[in-house]
């Protein structure tokens, strides 16, 4: 637990991220966790995926963007990649994630708003490549202008998804408001640092609320969409599945890129549905130690790589 608060804190030191993003390893051990830097990297990673068989979920890194100019560069770099994956028709397989810090939600007084509306110009593009967005979660501060977009955005584009975190003492109760029919959760444990107050602490704790989550979800008329590597709780979820009587197709397991890629492709042999979240792009300090941060496994292999420099 000590390591990951470290980690965490670490993914907010300007000092840190200097000693990280210059180290002579560090780009090519991010490749295990990012799928490039730019546009066509991601887009030749997107691919070498469907092949295979499975979805995605494309990420461009980024967050807290520092001002209106950077915002927009983020909406427009959804939209030309949107475009992309429409004229490749894959839009059945790929959606996008978007942070709605990234598209300026933390700008002032008018930041919530405006990131809306780059939030919307994001969703017509993926209405019109024949795909949708997940509203990714963020800080626990976060989270009632999350979900209050989300809802904005599903009047007019019923498929947006939107991100709960085990982790929350409330997600429970936001949870219960999220499953009517049509509605689309991804279920994650959480990979920020949060106050006691507000977010259990214990691995334990946080297990056995990813738990009663998703027998909410299963139990529900929404599309539920299982984001873990943890093979104790696939196992759940699949028993849950086959509890409510739910099909294979109508709920999906969501993976990060660069983890358990066995396991993956295991699932989809089986017939279940297994998204990648693919993230790319030059910011990439922040959500790489996240990662580091979820996983002793992660850290382990970035240490070892270090040790062999």
């Amino acid at each position: 637990m000590l390591t990951r608060q470290l980690l965490l804190a670490a993914a907010r030191s300007p000092a840190a991220r200097r000693a990280v993003v210059t180290a002579p390893l560090s780009r090519s051990l991010v490749r295990r966790f990012i799928a490039g830097e730019d546009r066509e990297a991601v887009l030749r990673a997107v691919d070498r995926l469907i092949v295979r068989g499975l979805h995605v979920s494309v990420d461009h890194l980024g967050e807290d963007t520092a001002d209106r100019a950077g915002a927009d560069a983020v909406r427009d770099e959804y939209r030309a990649l949107l475009a992309r994956l429409g004229e490749a028709g894959t839009g059945s397989r790929a959606e996008v994630s978007v942070k709605l810090s990234a598209l300026g939600s933390a700008l002032g007084a008018g930041g919530p708003g405006a990131a809306l509306e780059r939030a919307r110009a994001v969703c017509e593009a993926a209405a019109a490549a024949g795909t949708t967005v997940t509203l990714d979660m963020e800080g626990h501060s976060t989270t009632d202008d999350t979900l209050a977009a989300a809802a904005e955005l599903r009047a007019d584009f019923p498929r947006t998804g939107v991100v709960l975190q085990s982790c929350l003492r409330r997600t429970e109760g936001d949870l219960r408001e999220l499953l009517h029919a049509g509605s689309r959760v991804r279920l994650v444990k959480g990979a920020y640092a949060e106050p006691a107050g507000v977010a259990f602490q214990d691995r334990a704790e946080v297990d056995r609320a990813y738990v009663r989550c998703l027998r909410l979800l299963m139990e529900g008329h929404g599309y539920p969409m299982v984001a873990t590597h943890d093979p104790r709780l696939i196992a759940i979820a699949g028993a849950l599945a086959v509890r409510a009587g739910r099909p294979q197709g109508s709920y999906e397991f969501q993976m990060l890129y660069g983890i358990r890629f066995e396991e993956q492709r295991r699932l989809a042999a089986a017939g279940e549905t297994v998204r990648v979240y693919v993230p790319y792009g030059d910011e990439w300090y922040g959500y790489f130690m996240r990662r580091l941060a979820e996983r002793p496994a992660n850290l382990a292999f970035f240490l070892r790589s270090l040790g062999h420099r």
